[in-house]
């Protein structure tokens, strides 16, 4: 308990311009006598409110830095702050409370538990959170209506389809109230129709809410919907792109 206690003050809101802040990160995995870089003397401000973007080739570098910013992983050096907290710092304590009350993550595959309905799945993430972090308007009910599935609620994710499911994925992300959002490739695996619909409702809680998102994605039309466009290679910034007049979800071309 007297951890839990000492995390939370380390993580009450700060008003700070950028929400995630890296320096001079790197990230290197050893395999036997090989080291592999796949971060090099990265250097990232995300403004809080943001959607950014991040593209590049596989191997690029995307997963490994969206992991980082997750507190999923942890970098060799450098220093990765977020709401204001050099998280590079952290033990797995600390990081497991961090990916509980901070981050929102939307991953390819869906992973919901086959078992509970889309309301009850929702439920379970709620009740991992702190209950006083979380608004009591963030109930299953409100999140899955904010993502357009009122209609779905007591459905089983077989009887949902794969854009349903994913956009139960991502009222559960916010069932915390998250800081960020985090997707990895959250369209890879729908088709054209629901790939819009989920971005539509990641656009949105951005909109409309505030919520920093940021999506890792191959497809580069896709990340027009983006304010900021990062392009990933070889395990840095190869360069950045401000998108002055967003594309809406609804008016990507694939």
């Amino acid at each position: 308990m007297e951890q839990q206690a000492e995390v939370e003050f380390a993580m009450e809101d700060k008003p700070k311009q950028d929400i995630a802040i890296l320096e001079q990160v790197e990230k290197i995995y050893r395999m036997g006598e090989i080291e592999i870089p796949a971060l090099k003397q990265f250097d990232l401000r995300i403004a809080r409110g943001e959607f950014l973007a991040v593209v590049g080739p596989s191997g690029s570098g995307k997963t490994t830095l969206l992991n980082l910013l997750g507190g999923i992983d942890t970098p060799s050096s450098g220093r990765i702050i977020i709401d204001g907290e050099d998280i590079a710092k952290y033990n797995q304590g600390q990081l497991t409370y961090l990916r509980r009350e901070k981050i929102g993550f939307v991953f390819q595959f869906f992973n919901l538990i086959p078992s509970l309905t889309a309301k009850e799945n929702v439920e379970f993430a709620v009740e991992l959170a702190s209950r006083d972090k979380v608004p009591p308007s963030r109930d299953a009910e409100t999140l899955l209506d904010i993502v357009g599935l009122k209609d779905r609620m007591s459905h089983f994710p077989s009887q949902l389809s794969g854009g349903e499911q994913q956009r139960v994925a991502v009222a559960r992300a916010l069932a915390k109230d998250p800081a960020l959002i985090l997707g990895d490739e959250p369209t890879g695996n729908l088709d054209f129709r629901m790939g819009k619909l989920v971005l539509k409702a990641l656009k949105d809680l951005n909109e409309s809410e505030g919520k920093t998102c940021v999506i890792v994605t191959h497809n580069t039309p896709l990340a027009q919907v983006a304010d900021r466009i990062l392009h990933i290679h070889d395990g840095g910034i190869a360069r950045e792109e401000v998108v002055e007049h967003p594309v809406p979800p609804d008016e990507i071309v694939w």
